[in-house]
């Protein structure tokens, strides 16, 4: 008889220790506020940063003068790198994160729109049905340059698998997405055709 009233004034504690374990928890981690867009003269470095040692990890890395925060961009809580005034210094520190200190990184860029209060790149849109033809641009801005050129159009800002990639084209047209997929492969882009409702629209036009 003991035994068994020491076991259920034990279980009682080991619930009321669980439930104030689960209020601790939900105090240390609050919600998540979403990332502020670039101003108009700055670029953006956005590190995929999901837990505090990778946050500890990349704060140790930038300089003591760098401006940061943690925040939510669409589905990823990274740390959000501003000030950067040139796209060569930004995609530098992009380039050394992945490179070196093995984080996912990506740079934001300012556009005409930033000033908006709707701003295309934070109100992320599905696709929906058809097949969207991508590039990764691999944080080189001149391909978005290129892209245009070659094909005479303007090209859109998509996440896909939770990366940025340039898009090209969207249709239903299966025959068009893979004669333009066959296009870009023989002039040497990284492309690739996907599922358009695997696909989030950031912007419909960049301009780098």
């Amino acid at each position: 008889m003991r035994n068994t009233t020491f076991l259920r004034v034990s279980s009682g504690l080991l619930a009321l220790a669980g439930l104030y374990g689960v209020a601790d928890l939900a105090q240390a981690q609050p919600s998540m506020s979403p990332c502020q867009p670039p101003q108009g003269n700055e670029y953006l470095l956005l590190v995929r940063t999901q837990t505090k040692e990778s946050q500890e990890q990349i704060q140790r890395t930038l300089p003591a003068n760098t401006k940061f925060t943690v925040c939510r961009y669409l589905e990823d809580t990274v740390t959000r790198v501003s000030g950067f005034r040139r796209v060569e210094d930004a995609n530098d520190w992009a380039r050394y994160v992945k490179e070196v200190v093995g984080l996912s990184a990506y740079v934001l860029r300012p556009t005409a729109t930033a000033v908006s209060t709707n701003i295309p790149s934070y109100n992320p849109q599905p696709l929906g049905e058809g097949y969207a033809v991508l590039v990764d641009y691999f944080n080189q801005p001149e391909v978005a340059t290129q892209l245009k050129q070659l094909l005479g159009s303007d090209v859109g800002l998509v996440s896909y698998g939770k990366r940025p990639y340039l898009l090209v084209v969207y249709t239903t047209n299966e025959s068009k997405a893979n004669s333009t997929l066959r296009r870009l492969s023989d002039r040497g882009f990284w492309s690739m055709v996907v599922d358009g409702r695997r696909v989030t629209l950031l912007r419909p036009i960049v301009s780098f």
